[in-house]
């Protein structure tokens, strides 16, 4: 099996039909909506899996085709005890006071950002069978769609992805092989996204899709998808007749 940087969409086909679920009374796997669902939104909106399973009934507008995903993201503030000035996790004197700083003072920011992403008609209709058949679950007032966590759902794709029998992935920068992961799915979503389309009104509205705040983050994806580099080596060897140097 030959081993991949991305997965393809062809390779997510095969990892909806490994999305099975032990049936204890029949004592058979059976194709498991919830499973295939969390797959498919992983991949087809490029989601983080933490998104993804925020994902409440009310944020689906099965009549716009919409889902709107709300993102938490909370960081760490350090400040120095005298003054309160910011400091760095390497700070040792504060830049303000000049007083060494022993222990600082951490506190908790969470930023809060939403935005609202169009869905393909096949996937709505998955959300509304899965809906209606309830498989939302209650939570503090809410009707998460999977209510499970981040660890179920790494062991859900692991899982899937396992019967599937795809193969590890490797970094293209590294050499590193990973397995595949709800992370992946989203880095699939944009690694295809790029190769379908890779104007600059294609790679803004990718941006606005993973909810990158810089465009350069968006911008490592056209890297990874990119084969103008082997193109341009390529060419640097073609004679005027259009072959290589030494081919007949």
């Amino acid at each position: 099996m030959t081993t991949k940087t991305y997965l393809e969409a062809e390779d997510v086909e095969l990892l909806e039909q490994g999305a099975l679920a032990y049936d204890r009374r029949e004592r058979t796997w059976k194709p498991c909506l919830m499973y295939q669902l969390l797959i498919r939104l992983l991949f087809r909106l490029g989601c983080r899996v933490s998104e993804v399973l925020g994902i409440d009934v009310d944020d689906i507008d099965f009549r716009q085709k919409r889902i709107t995903i709300q993102h938490l993201k909370t960081r760490i503030k350090l400040s120095c005890p005298d003054c309160s000035a910011r400091l760095s996790r390497t700070s040792k004197f504060c830049p303000s006071c000049g007083v060494r700083v022993e222990k600082a003072i951490a506190s908790e920011l969470e930023h809060r950002r939403q935005r609202t992403l169009p869905v393909d008609d096949e996937t709505l209709n998955m959300l509304r069978e899965y809906v209606e058949a309830g498989g939302p679950v209650s939570n503090n007032g809410k009707q998460l769609l999977f209510g499970i966590d981040r660890r179920h759902a790494w062991y859900i794709v692991r899982e899937c992805a396992a019967r599937a029998r795809l193969g590890m992935l490797v970094n293209p920068e590294t050499g590193e092989e990973k397995g595949i992961s709800p992370h992946r799915l989203r880095d699939a979503f944009a690694v295809n996204a790029v190769k379908k389309d890779d104007s600059a009104d294609a790679i803004r509205m990718l941006q606005e899709m993973l909810g990158h705040k810089s465009i350069e983050t968006t911008m490592r994806y056209r890297k990874v998808a990119g084969e103008e580099l082997e193109r341009w080596y390529q060419g640097l060897w073609e004679t005027e007749g259009g072959k290589a140097n030494g081919e007949e």
